[in-house]
C-alpha cells in the first residue's frame, strides 16, 4: 500500500499552517508503517506531483474556511475534496484543486482521497497557531491515526522524551 498523509498551508499565517504543523507532530509522536509518508506540502503546488502520482491512500490535513466555528474539525472524502479547494482560503489551495486535477488528467490520481479540514480562528502574520487550532492539532493525529489502523497500517506511538 502507497500512502500519503500531506499537509499543507502558509505556516507564516497563523491558522493557515495547521496542515502542516499536524504532520510535523505525527512524525515527532508516531512510527508510521511501511508505505506510509508525511509531506510538507507548504504552500506548494505542482511540486508535489511526483509526491503524489499513483497512490492507493492520500489525507490531507489543511484550513478549510468553511464558516464553521473556528477550530472545528471536518473530514471529506471523495470528490468532495477538490470541491472544498473552489472556495480558496489561500493562494496555495488553487493548486492544489489543480494538482488533483492534473494527476486525474494523467491517469495518476490517488484512488482514495480524504481530507481533514480545520476551521481557521486566526489568519494573521504569526508562526504559530491560534490556541484553539493548535488544541486540534493531537485530535487530527489521531484521526489519521485511527484512518491508517482502518486501512491496515497502524502506526505505533514513539516513547515520550
Amino acid at each position: 500500500m502507497n500512502v500519503v498523509v500531506l499537509g499543507v498551508g502558509n505556516v507564516l499565517m497563523c491558522d493557515e499552517g495547521v496542515g502542516v504543523h499536524t504532520v510535523k507532530a505525527l512524525e515527532e509522536r508516531w512510527e508510521l508503517p511501511e508505505g506510509v509518508r508525511c509531506v510538507d506540502g507548504g504552500t506548494s503546488t505542482q511540486e508535489l506531483l511526483g509526491d503524489l502520482e499513483d497512490l492507493d491512500h492520500l489525507i490531507v490535513i489543511d484550513a478549510v474556511n468553511a464558516g464553521r466555528a473556528p477550530g472545528e474539525v471536518m473530514r471529506l472524502e471523495g470528490e468532495a475534496v477538490p470541491a472544498v479547494f473552489t472556495t480558496k482560503l489561500s493562494p496555495h489551495q488553487i493548486g492544489i484543486s489543480d494538482l488533483l486535477a492534473t494527476l486525474r488528467f494523467l491517469g495518476r490520481a490517488p484512488r482514495q482521497i480524504l481530507l481533514f479540514g480545520v476551521e481557521p480562528a486566526v489568519l494573521t502574520l504569526d508562526l504559530e497557531l491560534s490556541p484553539t487550532v493548535a488544541a486540534r492539532v493531537p485530535e487530527l493525529c489521531a484521526l489519521v491515526v485511527d484512518e491508517l489502523t482502518r486501512l491496515g497500517l497502524p502506526p505505533v506511538a514513539r516513547e515520550a522524551g
